[in-house]
């Protein structure tokens, strides 16, 4: 999928999400953020300028977040973003109130939501993990100016070829057909399985 793809499942699919954020002593603060809009530029949250959230925010402008949609586990689609934010302002709550019309329960009249603004995420990286599928689906995605660093495990040319690592592979994501061997990172769990089991030492954590 592409980024645009990933945003807008955020939102219309996930919505709720789980949100990091750091207080003044730099210790981890989470809470329960509503992500509300989107476009090919970033997301798009308001929240209250007398909340500690709020003062949080204004702090430091890192954040992190996990949306997860599903029953359980195996029926878990999770997606997560680590990025930057800026406060760009109320001139977004009328859009936000009509594309989510839950919030006029919450601050019913004008002068209810004079005190809240709008924060966008302007840039980030994220993860797409979905257990629905075997082997799991993974995939990286940025926005903004913000590129994915490369990560995972990776094999190099001291590989052998001797399979060992295909046959301690929980999802069997290792084509071994081929000298060296290849991990599908779409397809893998990051469980380091094959680094541990590697007796040529080929494989490289990143």
């Amino acid at each position: 999928m592409q980024t645009k793809n990933y945003l807008k499942y955020i939102v219309e699919e996930i919505h709720s999400t789980v949100f990091a954020t750091v207080d003044k002593n730099g210790h981890p603060v989470t809470c329960a953020i509503d992500i509300m809009d989107y476009d090919e530029s970033g997301l798009y949250f308001l929240t209250a300028t007398g909340k500690n959230f709020y003062r949080r925010l204004k702090n430091n402008e890192n954040i992190a977040f996990t949306a997860m949609k599903g029953e359980d586990t195996l029926s878990c689609v999770a997606v997560s973003v680590q990025g930057k934010v800026k406060e760009i302002g109320p001139d977004k709550i009328p859009e936000l109130f009509r594309k989510n019309p839950y919030m006029e329960k919450i601050y019913p009249d004008v002068c209810s939501r004079s005190v809240l603004t709008v924060f966008k995420i302007y840039e980030g990286i994220g993860e797409w993990f979905d257990l629905t599928k075997l082997p799991i689906e993974r995939n990286s995605f940025s926005f903004g100016i913000a590129q994915p660093a490369e990560n995972g495990y990776f094999v190099t040319e001291k590989c052998i070829g001797c399979k060992l690592c295909y046959s301690k592979c929980p999802q069997k994501c290792i084509d071994i057909t081929q000298k060296p061997v290849v991990i599908k990172q779409e397809h893998c769990l990051h469980c380091g399985n094959c680094f541990e089991v590697c007796p040529a030492r080929a494989i490289e954590r990143r």
